[in-house]
């Protein structure tokens, strides 16, 4: 059919007439049955066959790049994902593109210049046959259920807020907007002037998209087993003779089977060949069922010529082996679904929650989708958060295992915080919400693990070399049994042509099918999905499947001091010298009282519990591993480490240093004005964890930006050799540390560095190690370089996230083990080497089952681990 183009209605959000609507036209997503019009956008496009979408004028927008993710459909093997890749590697405006054949998903960003998403789609479908649907990642959204006409609805002025609309489904209508600006229950109660209802509560799209898919080979699978059992009955059930009858009835069910149930193979392994030019595993389904089917019609037309062959027809062998291909799909399509749904983050969410109407002092139950900001809930008790907030009123003990791995109870009282998916305890909380449910830390952690889920480590190049040969390869073995056979059958049995033909091509019809490249695609990604899913609900959260891979490698593991081997809850111990000038104590609280460095804020917590009240300075600039200074009054203020400001050997200072503090100084104009010492409390479990990381052959390391003094203490307390300690460090002195281990490797193979910190100042480190590992109470700049993310503050978690590593390794090795042993002994057994046992033909579509459930077995079993 021809290309139809949708006129997307971009509006002001302006409520005036004054906006003139500008047209954008848009390629849209193409139908079978020509229902859809170029002339202008009609209701039939909401339905099945299109979409509507309203969006802001692209200039507001930006005709910039813009992050797509689809949700694909159809997708069975590894062959299907590089088909997907390739095809998409063709689009230019397409970059940085992910692909995942587990969680039957792509992400890109897609250059708006060059091509539209529908441009992109309508490109993917019509050269794979895949289904695409695109899953919005607007920002915070709303389904809603239109009393009207929706394609009128969407097209109408938009309140104020409003970022985008979209027609999903009948009446529904998704609608995207700013919560900054607009609240969710204000935009369904008081917007439109007219009842709006909230739709039922769509689950995880891509999900949705997977379960759909499952269901729908699910229902063609029935069909397939239905057609298929009264052709069975007709070949092997002892029933009178009636052959050209009994055989006319074969003939129409397999024709059936062939055209409704194997007919999708066809147009997919062409478009594969054609278009991506692979050669997947369709094309072998094509091959091997035409060929049963076309030589059994050849057969039924010399039977009904009065001349029938004696081998007769084998209707029954196409469509059982439809059927079992189809058995087979279904079964592996289901487990991976159902293993992806056990380790789904967002499932945690709650779907309702009690709002305090403070202004009528009552409660009312709502869904959770409609909170917005500034709203107060209540959480009773043995009940799940709906989302972060802050508590303001009561005390309870919440289980928060499900996202940091901790099995003990945390208290809660009035200004601690909570988190979203975690369990109340025996006590009333009130909360104040401080993200939406769309934005909360259940979202933030299952957007962390699908960045390890659609990344590929290095195994995952190994599988798809191999995966990329399979095919041809077994063509080729095909051609040669299919040769060899016939000639055995003429020269070794005296057959007839015709009767070695026949034998050969149920050999080869075998081979074709039993071998299975499946397994081998599925070896490395459905262990990262579930091994970064288990890991995270042990609190470990893995962002690149790199670290999965290697992490259990480690040689060197490198730590910061404070807030990683150490709480970060440092302290005032002593003051040795202070000012008696209030002024200068006014201006250093000015100084630090901004901060977020743990000294400063130990620093300004001191300062305020004496009263001290905070001179206003301009900006102070941070100097990060250093301290911190600014110009206020023409005076030069500098508060940090005594190296710095070059004050270790002042006579005050040195025996501090001496003592293992950590010294804090402030200086105005180089004069020293203050000495503040530090301590701080290990962390409880970090003796066991570096005890148990050398015990295991790894050296272990600390890098910090404290004084010597300090840094030796706790590397002494811990059992860390002197050799591996570095203080006074700055970001660039941690980066060429980290360099330095890396360049060292006492053999060919190149150490593994593993880099342990939290704060600003170790994202350069965690970005230069091997892997990065970010301890979840710094900033987010840290945690955006890191490889791995600990949700919960304990050094543990990296043995965790070694142990992860080494079961996954393990299960990766197992899975390709087992695809090479299942495939060699699968076809020898189908090419007829072992003389008194073979495969059937017509048993041959078992063999997707057979080689992967047991991949797929391997991975799910990592639930149940010890990590």
């Amino acid at each position: 059919m021809k290309t139809k183009d949708v006129v997307m209605v971009s509006k002001s959000s302006c409520a005036d007439s004054c906006c003139e609507p500008k047209k954008v036209v848009a390629p849209a997503r193409s139908c079978s049955d020509g229902c859809c019009s170029s002339e202008k956008p009609s209701a039939g496009l909401g339905g099945p066959h299109g979409t509507i979408v309203a969006v802001q004028d692209l200039e507001s927008q930006g005709m910039g790049n813009e992050f797509v993710i689809l949700s694909i459909s159809g997708m069975t093997c590894t062959g299907c994902e590089t088909k997907l890749n390739r095809t998409l590697a063709t689009v230019p405006a397409v970059k940085n593109l992910k692909t995942s054949l587990v969680l039957s998903r792509a992400e890109f960003n897609l250059d708006l210049r060059l091509s539209s998403v529908d441009e992109v789609i309508k490109h993917l479908e019509r050269t794979t046959e895949f289904k695409c649907q695109r899953i919005s990642n607007k920002g915070t959204g709303i389904d809603i259920i239109v009393p009207d006409d929706p394609s009128s609805f969407v097209n109408e002025t938009w309140p104020a807020g409003v970022t985008e609309m979209l027609v999903i489904e009948n009446n529904t209508v998704q609608v995207s907007f700013d919560p900054k600006i607009v609240g969710a229950r204000d935009l369904l109660e008081n917007t439109w002037g007219r009842p709006i209802e909230l739709a039922p509560v769509r689950g995880d799209p891509s999900l949705e998209a997977g379960g759909k898919h499952v269901r729908h080979i699910g229902y063609m699978t029935l069909l397939s087993a239905v057609l298929t059992i009264p052709v069975l009955a007709l070949a092997w059930a002892p029933i009178p003779e009636r052959e050209i009858a009994y055989s006319s009835a074969s003939l129409a069910l397999a024709t059936i089977v062939q055209a409704v149930i194997a007919g999708p193979f066809y147009p997919k392994a062409i478009k594969a060949l054609v278009f991506s030019k692979v050669i997947e595993m369709d094309l072998l389904i094509v091959l091997s069922t035409t060929a049963a089917y076309v030589f059994s019609v050849v057969s039924y037309g010399y039977l009904l010529a009065g001349e029938p062959l004696s081998t007769g027809q084998f209707f029954e062998t196409s469509t059982l082996l439809v059927t079992l291909i189809m058995v087979g799909r279904w079964v592996a399509a289901l487990a991976r679904q159902r293993a992806v749904e056990s380790i789904s983050i967002q499932s945690l969410q709650a779907p309702t929650t009690i709002l305090v109407d403070e202004d009528m002092g009552s409660d009312q139950e709502i869904d959770a989708r409609l909170l917005q900001y500034g709203d107060i809930f209540k959480v009773l008790p043995d009940t799940r958060i709906p989302t972060d907030g802050t508590v303001i009123m009561g005390s309870s003990e919440v289980d928060e295992s499900m996202l940091t791995g901790e099995s003990r109870l945390v208290e809660k009282h009035p200004k601690s915080s909570v988190i979203a998916g975690s369990i109340n305890g025996p006590g009333l909380l009130l909360v104040r919400l401080t993200h939406l449910p769309s934005d909360n830390t259940i979202i933030a952690i299952a957007a962390m693990v699908d960045e390890a889920k659609l990344s590929k480590p290095k195994m995952q190049d190994l599988a798809d070399r191999v995966a990329s040969y399979f095919v041809p390869v077994v063509v080729l073995l095909t051609i040669i049994t299919f040769s060899i056979w016939i000639a055995v059958g003429v020269v070794g049995r005296g057959q007839s042509r015709s009767q070695a033909t026949v034998q050969a091509i149920t050999y080869a019809i075998t081979i074709l099918i039993v071998s299975c490249p499946c397994a081998i695609g599925l070896a490395v990604p459905m262990v990262i999905v579930i091994a970064s899913g288990v890991a995270a609900e042990r609190g470990v959260i893995f962002k690149s499947a790199d670290a999965i891979e290697v992490a259990y490698k480690a040689s060197h593991v490198v730590f910061d001091k404070t807030g990683t081997l150490t709480c970060g809850n440092l302290a005032v111990a002593e003051e040795p010298f202070v000012t008696s000038d209030e002024t200068s104590l006014s201006l250093l609280l000015g100084l630090v009282g901004d901060s977020r460095h743990p000294v400063s804020v130990a620093i300004a917590a001191h300062l305020k519990n004496k009263g001290v009240q905070p001179s206003a300075v301009p900006e102070p600039k941070s100097l990060t591993g250093r301290g911190i200074e600014t110009t206020a009054g023409g005076q030069v203020l500098r508060a940090g480490n005594s190296g710095w400001l070059n004050l270790s050997s002042h006579d005050i200072v040195q025996p501090l240093l001496a003592q293992l503090y950590t010294v804090f100084c402030f200086t105005i104009n180089d004069t020293l004005a203050a000495v503040y010492c530090l301590e701080d409390d290990l962390r409880a479990d970090s003796a066991e964890t570096i005890q148990t990381l050398q015990d295991h052959g790894v050296s272990v390391h600390v890098v910090s930006g404290d004084d010597e003094g300090a840094v030796r203490s706790v590397a002494t307390k811990l059992g860390i050799p002197d050799d591996n300690v570095r203080a006074r460090s700055s970001p660039a002195d941690k980066k060429d540390y980290i360099q330095t281990l890396l360049g060292n490797s006492k053999d060919s193979k190149k150490p593994v560095v593993i880099f342990c910190g939290d704060g600003t100042n170790d994202a350069v480190a965690l970005a230069q190690a091997t892997i990065g590992v970010h301890i979840n109470e710094g900033t987010a700049v840290a945690q955006s370089a890191a490889d791995v993310v600990l949700m919960r503050p304990a050094l543990s978690g990296i043995l965790t996230m070694m142990n992860a590593s080494r079961a996954s390794v393990n299960r990766i090795k197992f899975n390709f083990a087992w695809s090479f042993v299942y495939n060699v002994f699968a076809v020898l057994l189908a090419a007829g080497a072992f003389v008194k046992a073979r495969i059937p033909p017509e048993f041959a579509g078992l063999g997707e089952l057979v080689s992967v459930l047991p991949v797929i077995a391997a991975a799910v079993l990592l639930r149940w681990s010890k990590l």
